[in-house]
């Protein structure tokens, strides 16, 4: 992936997606795996997963779901990985240059942080009701991305928890800012709410804060779901059949590829339908 100085493409976040080809398959090796429903193995941090292969790849990828591994497909990156492989460390893999492997293991969960911030805030600029905030919005935007190109060991001394802290909360005006276009939204106030199992099927959604909310196999068939604040929502086996969508906030691929979903389900321009959608 080129780098781009100028920060992320603001169209399409081209550079916010994970580039599989371009990384040393970082998510394989750097992150702790718990045998579980999610992984069929036990895995410490900085052991390779013996699915991944001398050239990086996965060797099931396209078997992932079947062979016990559907924590792997809705694992999102946000473009963190080729970041820090073919940047941060100048393209030299922890394989061929062995000294580097511990740091760049270290690096780049803190990089996938700073980049889910960057997915958040190049969203919140796009979105004309935050206009009074753009200006703020930018200036954090610009110091998150050089966060992002800081020297290898320097990683480790950012305070990404109190970065954090300071998006969250111009994330929260932004969605307030937006959601304040839709009727009635006081009525919709849901964040963190436990709706796991939710009969929601046909529900009027509209500009609804589920900020952190468990929807966890609730059923959103045919739900309004535009403008509502989906940050950290949990959808794991939430039925989005036919549900729309369009317009909703601060969505990501991960929380898509850990729901159900189908043709009629209506999505933004920036996320891709999930393949086993359609299986």
């Amino acid at each position: 992936m080129p780098d781009n100085v100028q920060g992320p493409d603001r169209s399409d976040r081209a550079v916010l997606r994970a580039d599989c080809a371009s990384c040393f398959g970082l998510c394989c090796v750097a992150l702790t795996l718990t045998r579980s429903a999610d992984f069929a193995i036990d895995k410490d941090a900085g052991e390779p997963c013996g699915n991944l292969q001398e050239d990086f790849r996965c060797g099931i990828h396209t078997e992932l779901r079947t062979r016990g591994f559907p924590g792997c497909t809705v694992y999102d990156c946000f473009g963190a990985g080729q970041k820090v492989s073919r940047e941060t460390f100048d393209g030299q893999d922890w394989r061929g240059a062995p000294r580097t492997a511990r740091q760049m293991f270290q690096v780049f969960p803190v990089m996938r942080q700073l980049h889910e911030l960057l997915w958040y805030l190049t969203e919140a600029l796009s979105l004309e009701p935050a206009r009074p905030l753009h200006g703020e919005i930018r200036r954090t935007l610009e110091e998150t991305e050089r966060l992002t190109r800081v020297p290898a060991d320097a990683f480790l001394d950012l305070d990404v928890a109190g970065h954090r802290d300071t998006v969250a909360e111009l994330l929260l005006r932004t969605s307030q800012l937006v959601r304040a276009t839709v009727p009635r939204r006081k009525k919709r106030d849901r964040r963190g709410a436990d709706l796991m199992g939710a009969g929601l099927k046909g529900a009027d959604l509209r500009g609804a804060d589920l900020r952190g909310a468990y929807l966890i196999a609730a059923d959103l068939t045919g739900a309004d779901l535009r403008l509502a604040d989906l940050i950290g929502a949990d959808f794991r086996d939430a039925d989005l059949s036919g549900a729309d969508l369009t317009g909703s906030l601060f969505l990501t691929q991960a929380q898509l590829n850990a729901a159900k979903g189908d043709v009629a389900t209506k999505l933004p321009p920036s996320l891709r339908r999930p393949a086993h959608w359609d299986r």
